[in-house]
């Protein structure tokens, strides 16, 4: 089973820069795929960016390309997500999820965290 822990999350203003942290521990989290996916309040859950099995491809929402970062860090068994140009829009909970499936799905992945805010500005 794989345990995950999302951290970095905060207020920023419009133009900031964030770094979300996803610790994950298990035996397979270091080569599963794993995805971020935001959240805001009466809206479905979307997809923002996912890492494939190392070394690892990588997607990203069309919103936040060129803009957000996925990366992974296998000696610290952590999992990154780098925001720049941070936009209001931007503005929700942001979970990471691991699976057996690199995919934009949310179907895809079987194990969640429980989620950091971010909020930006204007």
């Amino acid at each position: 089973q794989v345990r995950l822990a999302e951290s970095g999350g905060g207020l920023v203003q419009a133009g900031a820069s964030l770094t979300l942290s996803c610790v994950g521990s298990g035996p397979t989290f270091n080569i599963d795929p794993v995805a971020w996916f935001r959240q805001v309040p009466g809206k479905e859950r979307e997809f923002v960016a996912a890492i494939g099995r190392n070394p690892g491809p990588t997607n990203y929402a069309d919103s936040v390309k060129g803009r957000f970062t996925i990366s992974r860090d296998k000696a610290k068994n952590t999992v990154y997500l780098a925001m720049s140009d941070l936009k209001p829009e931007d503005t929700a909970v942001y979970y990471c999820a691991a699976g057996n499936y690199y995919s934009k799905l949310r179907e895809s992945y079987t194990y969640w965290g429980q989620g950091t805010q971010v909020t930006v500005s204007s």
